[in-house]
């Protein structure tokens, strides 16, 4: 994978039962749902390895950008 730690980015959300919910748009699949941001990001980042570890080096879209529109 192209990608390096560095360039991933999470999009996190609260939900309506108060957990923080975590995607990793560039990489299909990894995701997750904590109690506190704090733990959010410690298991995104254990899933991020995880899958890193299995896809190897393969391509992942290039993340480009969150855009705020006001309708």
């Amino acid at each position: 994978m192209n990608v390096s730690k560095s360039e991933l980015y999470i999009i996190i959300e609260a939900d309506e039962d108060g957990y923080y919910v975590g995607e990793v748009p560039q990489l299909k699949t990894c995701y997750s749902q904590r109690k506190t941001i704090d733990e959010l990001i410690a298991n995104i980042k254990e899933l991020i390895a995880l899958y890193l570890e299995e896809e190897g080096d393969r391509e992942s879209p290039e993340f480009v950008a969150i855009q705020k529109v006001i309708i």
